[in-house]
C-alpha cells in the first residue's frame, strides 16, 4: 500500500562579465556564475523561494546554487568550503558532479562513504579533475544523505565551441539553463525519517508558489520573437517526475544527460529526477506571455493560481502572468525515439542476456524500505574507496555487505532490474559511465542498435523491466542508486567495484587532503554532526516512520 503524507505548513559566487556569443550576435553579460576554477562555499541562509521562509542549505548563498560554467577540455579546480551552522539540519557535507566520469580521479566524485568521507564543518577539500571528452548539461548537488533536498543543488554546463548542432539555436547563455527542483517546508533530516513525503511546491529556476500560500514571483525566461533558444533543463528533484511544456510551443530535443541526440520534435516530455534535456524552443509565437509549465508526479498536482509554473515572456509583452491554456500533448517524448547523434548501438553481442557479464537485480519495498537482491544499503563506516586502496579487492569482503559487486576490467556488462513494492517508477542512476538503454522501462522491445545513451534512466512501472549496457573501462568504485533522495536514503543502492585490483595505478594522484577527511569526520560529536533530535521530531508530524 501507499502511503502518502502531505505535509503543508503556514565560495562565494565570484563575479564576472562574460562574453555570450550567439549565432546572430554577441553581447555582454552581468554574470553571478562561476567557472571551472572556484571555490564554492557551503553554508546556511533564510530564503523564501515560494514565499513561505525557511532556513536552507545552499551552495554559493542561493538556491539553486549558481550556474558553473565551463568549456569542453577545462580542468577543474573546485575547492568545496564548509561553512554550515544550523543545528537543525547536517553540518557534514559533499558535493558530486553529476554526469561527468571522473576517469582517473574517482576520489573527487563526491559520493559520502562511496569515494570519500563527509567534508566536516569548517573544513574544506579541493576537487581537481579534467573532463577532457564530455560537453553538455550537468549539474551538482549534495551527496551526503538527504542533504540535497534542503537546497544543495545547482546547474554546471560544459559548452562546446564546435557544438554540431548550434547551427539549430541562435541563444545558449546562462538565461537559458532551467532548473527544475522539488520544495520542502521541513527540513530533510527529518522528512527522511517519514513514509511517503510531498513536496510542498515546484521551483523553476529557483521560483515557484505553494499551495495556500502568497502570489509570490514567477520565474520568468525572456525570448525575442524570430530567434532560436537552446534550454537547458535539469531535473533536480529529489523526488517527482516533472511533464514539462511551453503553452503554445513545440520543442526539439537535441540532448539528453550531456549526450547529443538526433534531433527530435516534442511538445512535452517527462523529467525524472537527475535527468537532464537540452531542446531547441523557436520564438515565433504572437508577442505575449505564455505559461511554462513543470507538472510533478505528485497526486493532485495543479497549475491552479501559477503552481509549478513559470512564464515565458516575448520581447514587448507585458509583465504580467499569462493567460494562455494548456492543451493535449499530442507529440510527448517517448524515450524509445531518443538516439544518440555520433556511435549509435550498444557494445557487445545485440542480443539479450549475451554481454560478457549479466547482472539481474531485483528491488523490493517493505515497509518503506528498500533492498537490491535482498540486501539493504546502508553507508559503511569506511569509504568502498578507501577499503579497496587498503587492500580489500573482494566483493564478499567489501562494505557494505552484499551491497557491492566486483567488476572486471574492460567487460561489456548488461544490468537488468525489475523493481516490486510502491513508489516506482525509480530514476537510476549510475556514476562514472553513461550507458545505452536497450530496453527502456514499460517498452515491450530490444534495441541494440541505436538506443538512448544517458546516465538516468526510468526503472519503469512496478514489477516492469529496465535494461542497459556500458563497458567497465573506468576503474573506480560507482554507485548505482535510485536518485529519488528518500529511497536512497531507504536503502535502494548498490556499488559497481569496477576492477578492483586497478584503482591505484588507475588513479591520477591522491591528494594528502582526501586521506585527512575520515579522520576529521570520524572525530566529530553528535552535535557537530547536526540534525540530532530529528526522529522525534518526525515522530511528533506522523506515524508513519522508516525503522530508526
Amino acid at each position: 500500500m501507499y502511503f502518502s503524507v502531505l505535509i503543508i505548513f503556514t565560495l562565494l559566487p565570484t563575479t564576472f562579465a562574460a562574453s555570450i556569443v550567439s549565432r546572430s550576435h554577441s553581447y555582454l553579460l552581468s554574470s553571478q556564475s562561476l567557472r571551472s576554477a572556484t571555490n564554492l562555499t557551503i553554508s546556511n541562509k533564510i530564503i523564501a523561494p515560494d514565499g513561505f521562509l525557511r532556513s536552507a542549505t545552499l551552495a554559493g548563498g542561493t538556491f539553486p546554487g549558481p550556474l558553473i560554467q565551463a568549456t569542453k577540455g577545462d580542468h577543474f579546480n573546485i575547492n568545496v568550503v564548509n561553512k554550515l551552522d544550523d543545528d537543525s539540519m547536517f553540518k557534514s557535507t559533499s558535493v558530486h558532479w553529476h554526469g561527468l566520469f571522473q576517469n582517473g580521479t574517482s576520489h573527487a566524485d563526491g559520493v559520502s562513504f562511496v569515494t570519500q568521507c563527509p567534508i566536516a564543518q569548517n573544513a574544506s577539500f579541493l576537487h581537481s579533475f579534467d573532463v577532457p571528452n564530455q560537453a553538455g548539461t550537468y549539474w551538482y548537488h549534495s551527496h551526503y544523505s538527504t542533504q540535497q533536498c534542503d537546497g544543495l543543488r545547482g546547474p554546471l554546463v560544459i559548452y562546446d565551441a564546435n557544438d554540431p548542432l548550434s547551427y539549430l539555436y541562435d541563444v545558449d547563455d546562462e538565461t537559458t539553463v532551467i532548473t527544475i527542483a522539488d520544495w520542502y517546508h521541513i527540513v530533510a533530516p527529518v522528512l527522511r525519517h517519514m513514509i511517503g513525503v510531498n513536496a510542498n511546491s515546484t521551483l523553476i529556476k529557483g521560483l515557484g508558489r505553494y499551495r495556500g500560500g502568497p502570489k509570490s514571483e514567477l520565474a520568468v525566461v525572456n525570448v525575442e520573437h524570430g530567434k532560436r533558444y537552446r534550454l537547458r533543463l535539469i531535473g533536480m528533484s529529489c523526488d517527482p517526475s516533472f511533464n514539462f511544456s511551453i503553452d503554445g510551443h513545440s520543442l526539439t530535443v537535441i540532448e539528453a544527460d550531456g549526450i547529443l541526440t538526433e534531433p527530435l520534435l516534442v511538445d512535452s516530455l517527462q523529467i525524472f529526477a537527475g535527468q537532464r534535456y537540452s531542446v531547441v524552443l523557436t520564438a515565433d509565437k504572437p508577442v505575449e506571455n505564455y505559461w511554462l509549465r513543470a507538472l510533478p508526479s505528485t497526486i493532485d498536482s495543479t497549475f491552479f493560481g501559477g503552481l509549478n509554473s513559470a512564464i515565458l515572456r516575448y520581447k514587448g509583452a507585458a509583465a504580467t502572468d499569462p493567460t494562455t491554456n494548456q492543451t493535449n500533448s499530442t507529440m510527448p517524448m517517448l524515450e524509445t525515439n531518443l538516439h544518440p547523434l555520433f556511435n549509435p548501438g550498444a557494445p557487445g553481442i545485440p542480443e539479450y542476456g549475451k554481454a560478457d557479464i549479466n547482472l539481474d537485480l531485483v528491488v523490493n519495498n517493505t515497509g518503506g524500505v528498500f533492498s537490491v537482491n535482498g540486501a539493504v544499503y546502508k553507508p559503511p563506516t569506511v569509504p568502498v574507496l578507501l577499503q579497496i586502496l587498503s587492500g580489500t579487492q573482494e566483493a564478499t569482503d567489501l562494505m557494505p555487505d552484499g551491497n557491492v559487486i566486483v567488476l572486471e576490467a574492460n567487460k561489456v556488462v548488461e544490468l537488468t532490474m525489475v523493481t516490486n513494492g510502491f513508489g516506482a517508477p525509480h530514476p537510476i542512476h549510475l556514476h562514472g559511465h553513461a550507458f545505452d538503454v536497450v530496453q527502456s522501462g514499460g517498452s515491450t522491445f530490444f534495441n541494440y542498435l541505436n538506443p538512448v545513451r544517458r546516465d538516468v534512466v526510468s526503472s519503469g512501472a512496478e514489477g516492469q523491466r529496465m535494461v542497459i549496457r556500458w563497458v567497465t573501462d573506468n576503474s573506480g568504485p560507482w554507485f548505482l542508486h535510485c536518485h529519488i533522495d528518500w529511497h536512497l536514503d531507504a536503502g535502494f543502492a548498490i556499488v559497481m567495484a569496477e576492477s578492483p585490483s586497478d584503482i591505484r595505478k588507475h588513479l591520477k594522484g591522491l591528494p594528502a587532503a582526501w586521506d585527512n577527511l575520515c579522520p576529521i569526520y570520524n572525530a566529530l560529536t553528535p552535535s557537530q554532526l547536526g540534525a540530532v533530535n530529528s526522529y522525534e521530531q518526525a515522530a511528533n508530524i506522523t506515524t508513519l516512520l522508516l525503522p530508526n
